[in-house]
């Protein structure tokens, strides 16, 4: 907790207003609390994402602490920005959520509520955590296949909170399967048996690619991943998109991801045909081959004290 303090008096805040829904009214409080409970200086900027990496990038050798203050997409910007800088060492990452589902901050036990995210900032610890990187982006979690086409659709339609995810889910039901062959290495098997290289050809609605345990509106997609140990969590979605619609309920909280391909790995190559990609809520485009790789201890985040 000293450690943390003694960087708080060298903070940048990156703050992205259109994160949240309810954007003005959230941004007049952030504000507010910020004035009165967080030192350094604040960016209070409205940018597109190649500009928010470059403002990072620039910024990030003349401060100890980087605090986003933002939704995912946000903080994958951050991450980023600290990263092309060289500083994922030396800088302490602090998150303050402000988007609909924030689903990084889920995994660290960071509350949703502003004041009492500050208060983590303030008080907290610095945890070390690993982290992945997917075509060239560092990533907390990511998807290849009907997901990410559901994040596109969301951006597309451009609607926010809830009801964002909500149509975005819809569009689903209209996926087709894709066929893939897919590439593990390093990795442990469903059974914890341990392997050098693993290939699979496989027909797949989803592959979901995960360092954190959420991604979306909360949605629990990867109960089996962790931010501490040194692999990727791989799933792979063998199903009709009506098959996942029905068991959307038990999906949602991590249940029915026990009786689907599972494995743990510090490298995967997915090849296919024009493969949907996402990380973070952010569509990447669409790919016929995509890597992704772990990074073992990424960067420190200050999250709530344990017991």
């Amino acid at each position: 907790m000293i450690e943390t303090r003694e960087r708080l008096r060298n903070a940048a805040c990156i703050i992205n207003p259109e994160a949240a829904q309810k954007k003005w009214l959230r941004r007049k409080t952030l504000k507010k609390v910020l004035a009165q409970e967080l030192p350094g200086q604040k960016f209070d900027v409205l940018l597109g994402k190649e500009s928010m990496i470059a403002l990072v990038r620039k910024i990030s050798p003349a401060f100890s602490t980087i605090i986003a203050l933002g939704g995912d997409g946000t903080i994958a910007d951050v991450l980023q920005g600290i990263r092309e800088a060289g500083r994922e060492k030396e800088v302490l990452l602090g998150i303050v959520p402000l988007g609909s589902g924030n689903a990084f901050r889920k995994s660290l036990d960071i509350p949703k509520n502003i004041r009492r995210a500050v208060r983590v900032i303030q008080h907290g610890e610095p945890r070390q955590v690993s982290l992945m990187e997917i075509e060239g982006f560092v990533s907390g979690f990511s998807s290849i296949g009907a997901t990410a086409e559901a994040s596109n659709e969301k951006h597309r339609r451009k609607v926010k909170g809830f009801w964002g995810h909500a149509l975005a889910g819809l569009g689903l039901l209209s996926q087709p399967l894709w066929e893939v062959e897919a590439e593990l290495e390093d990795g442990l098997d469903e059974k914890g048996m341990s392997f050098e290289r693993k290939r699979l050809k496989l027909r797949i609605l989803d592959c979901v690619v995960a360092k954190s345990n959420y991604f979306g509106y909360s949605f629990r997609i990867a109960p089996r991943a962790s931010l501490e140990d040194e692999y990727l969590d791989v799933t792979f979605f063998e199903m009709s998109a009506w098959k996942y619609a029905l068991l959307l309920p038990l999906t949602y909280f991590g249940l029915s991801q026990r009786r689907l391909k599972n494995f743990k790995a510090k490298r995967l190559v997915l090849r296919g045909k024009d493969l949907p990609v996402q990380y973070h809520g952010e569509y990447l485009g669409t790919r016929d081959r995509v890597e992704v790789k772990v990074i073992p201890q990424a960067i420190r985040v200050i999250a709530p004290r344990r017991a």
